[in-house]
Formats: C-alpha cells, structure tokens, sequence
C-alpha cells in the first residue's frame, strides 16, 4: 500500500513539476521574446522585473524570487502551508527557466501590437498551466489568489487585471512613452481572457436535461451508460396537462453523446437540452473550495459581533444618560 501511494504522489509530483517548467518556458518567451524587445511591461511582479532590468540589468527571475519571500510570509494565514510550498517550487524552477534558458530566446523586434498580443497569449497560458495544478508564480498571483480565496466569486482574470494596472501604469516613467501602458495594456487584457478561458475550460462541461414520461427508467439508463448520477424533477406540460419527468445530468463533454443516446433509447420521444456549466463542486466532480467559504462565514460572524457590541454599548450610554 505504501508502494502504491508513493507512486501516486511521484507521478503527481512529476506532472506538477512539468507545468511549472512548461508554463514557465512560456512565460519566458512571452516576456523575452516579445515583451523585453517592445519596450512595454506586463503586470505583476515580472512587470516590475522587466523594467528594472531594463534600466539596471538585473536578472528577472533571481529578482522575482527574492521580492516574493516577503509576499510568501504575508500570504502564508490565508493560503495555507501546501499552496505557498508549491509555489516556492513554482518560483525556484521560473527564475532558473527564466535567468539561464529564456534569456537565450531571440528578441521579436517588430510591430510592437503583434508582440503586445503574443506576449499576452503566451502569459496567459502559461499561467493557465500553472494555476491548473494549483500553484502560482508567486508575486501579485499570492495577493490574487488570496482576494480570489475570500471573494471567490470575482474571477482570477477580473482582480489581476484590476492589480497589474497600477503596474503598468508605471511604464510610462520607465520608457518614457504612453504607448508602453497602452502596449501593455494590451497585452494584460489578452493574457486575462486566455488564462480565464483555459482555467474554466478545464473545469467545464454540459448540463443535460431530459424531459420524459418515465425518469426513473432513463436516470437509470444514463447511469448504466455513464456512471453518472441524475436529479429527477417532477413537473407538468401545461399544453398537455401531462405529468413529466425532469431529469438533469452534469457530465463531461466527451460523455455528452452516452447521455443522449441513453435517453433516446429508453424514450424516442423524450425532450433533451444541452447547457454549460464553467465549473461545478461535489461528489464525482472538484472538491468545493471549504476553506474559502469558511473565511466568509468567519468573517460576517466577526461583523455581526461587532454590531452587536456596538448596539449594546449605545444601548448602555442612553440608558446611563437617562438615569
């Protein structure tokens, strides 16, 4: 048993090794092969690295590394010790990729738009590959993840666009242009939409609902297909005053044609429509994010302490003042 689970977290611990070295190389040659020859900085941390290694010549990724020790620490409550260690890794093989392979790649010295919109590409999913084995590079990514961690509704895209702008804004002192921010610009709102795109891609897929005159037998059948389990809705078709069944499926892409094909056999006259859902938490799917809904519920319980307090103390003066 322990030989098969070390096998288990080797192959884990090789994959996330190889996202990280992927998604490094691709972010290199975002930053070096396009970004560094425009004259314009992207946002976050090798934003910032770019800049000063425009105007001093210091190693971006030893840079990154070393500004990210003091983020890492303030990082470490809301994250948790397991995040902030893969990131680490994540950061140690970024600033060796970044300071002794990518400094080799040929400078792009083009249209400045094109490398504007391929240094954005490029970042975006090398991020992607990253954030997917749930890691980071570190810098303005641990103040993204730990906001996305208590607001769990804003998406990692919206809140690094919003924190990379006041980076970017920069640019303009450093390279003496406004055509660097708006390059840049460019180039973060690129990298938003394909990180958002693939980061949801990967945990996307279809939502079938099947109305027919018997559930039972075809949520049965689409279990017998699938493996997957249904929800059964009673309802009526008001046209015809019928009793329906309702039954609705959350399944991958590939599986989508056995759900179908499931119903379809056991009622030919059955009603099928095809939703899509970005993400979805519970059994057979990810693990909903607990620790995040924990810190809201801790956080609203503080605030309503804090009323309370606040009326009792109110309470306590007027009731003084009366006698």
């Amino acid at each position: 048993m322990k030989g098969m689970e070390w096998k288990i977290n080797g192959k884990k611990l090789g994959m996330d090794i190889a996202s990280d070295i992927i998604g490094s190389l691709l972010m290199g040659a975002g930053i070096y092969i396009f970004a560094a020859g425009s004259n314009f900085a992207t946002g976050g941390i090798s934003g910032i690295a770019l800049m000063l290694n425009y105007l001093f010549g210091i190693p971006m990724g030893a840079f990154s590394l070393l500004m990210n020790v003091p983020l890492i620490l303030i990082s470490y409550r809301i994250l948790g010790r397991t995040f902030l260690l893969y990131t680490l890794r994540t950061l140690i093989i970024q600033a060796l990729i970044f300071d002794n392979i990518c400094v080799m790649f040929p400078v792009y010295e083009g249209e400045p738009l094109l490398a504007a919109l391929y240094t954005g590409v490029l970042m975006g999913a090398g991020l992607a590959v990253i954030y997917i084995r749930d890691s980071s590079t570190g810098g303005s990514d641990l103040v993204i993840m730990s906001i996305h961690k208590l607001k769990p509704h804003m998406s990692l895209g919206s809140i690094s666009l919003m924190i990379d702008g006041c980076i970017i804004l920069c640019g303009i002192f450093v390279f003496g242009n406004i055509d660097a921010v708006l390059y840049g610009v460019i180039a973060s709102t690129c990298c938003t939409i394909v990180m958002d795109k693939i980061v949801a891609g990967t945990g996307s897929g279809k939502i079938d609902m099947v109305i027919c005159d018997d559930g039972m037998k075809v949520a049965e059948a689409i279990s017998n297909e699938t493996e997957r389990g249904s929800t059964m809705i009673k309802a009526m078709g008001p046209y015809t005053g019928k009793d329906r069944d309702v039954i609705i499926c959350a399944c991958s892409k590939r599986e989508i044609f056995k759900v179908r094909h499931a119903a379809y056999a056991v009622d030919p006259g059955a009603l099928i429509m095809v939703l899509r859902y970005d993400e979805t938490f519970g059994y057979g799917f990810s693990r909903p994010e607990l620790k995040a809904a924990q810190l809201i519920v801790d956080q609203k319980e503080a605030e309503t302490q804090e009323a309370l307090e606040l009326a009792k103390a109110m309470l306590e003066e007027k009731n003084s003042e009366e006698k």
